[in-house]
């Protein structure tokens, strides 16, 4: 929390949060009037472990960290006590804060921004509902396996198709064989009666 913080600590405050806020691509706000501690402190390991920097800030701060920057559009949602959530991954923010409100009431998705995009409470809860940058990158990848993988199966397959009629063959004379065996050998005992 930043309050009773002098004048050299503030500063301090809105360079850390704007050095995050230069490198982000997605910022939520959410209100937390009312959460107990603990489930904040849930909140904030859930967002470590999806890369996002979660903060409590005093408005007046969060406003001048995002002042001449592209989400500078978000000032007039920052109004009541907020926890910020900033991240490199555009979706990542909005999904962590969004699948916590929906386990705690009290936790309540005030509005979001890409850069030079604001948006409000049910942006927030669209743009969680999108894939992550590294699901669509799995996805895109699953695409452009797919034919090369079907090419190599299809280039497998001559030479399988090969051996198996050649196995075909070779059963097919073995079948043969035998029945004309034994007319060989009747054949020869013919030749020692005669």
């Amino acid at each position: 929390m930043t309050v009773g913080l002098n004048r050299s600590e503030k500063a301090v405050v809105i360079e850390e949060v704007a050095a995050k806020v230069a490198s982000a691509k997605s910022i939520v706000l959410a209100q937390y009037r009312g959460l107990a501690v603990g489930h904040i402190t849930g909140l904030r390991r859930e967002a470590r472990k999806s890369g996002v920097y979660l903060r409590v800030l005093k408005n007046s701060l969060a406003r001048r960290a995002v002042a001449d920057s592209p989400f500078a559009g978000l000032a007039d949602q920052m109004v009541g006590p907020l926890i910020y959530g900033i991240s490199d991954d555009p979706v990542a923010a909005a999904k962590v804060i969004s699948e916590f409100a929906k386990t705690n009431d009290k936790l309540v998705v005030m509005g979001g921004s890409l850069p030079n995009s604001a948006f409000d409470a049910a942006g927030v809860k669209a743009l969680a509902t999108m894939p992550s940058r590294e699901e669509l990158l799995s996805r895109l990848l699953g695409t452009m396996q797919a034919p090369i993988a079907q090419f190599v199966r299809t280039l497998n397959e001559v030479p399988t198709k090969f051996v198996r009629g050649l196995a075909a063959v070779r059963d097919q004379k073995e079948s043969a064989q035998p029945s004309s065996a034994p007319a060989a050998e009747a054949a020869p005992e013919e030749v020692a009666a005669a």
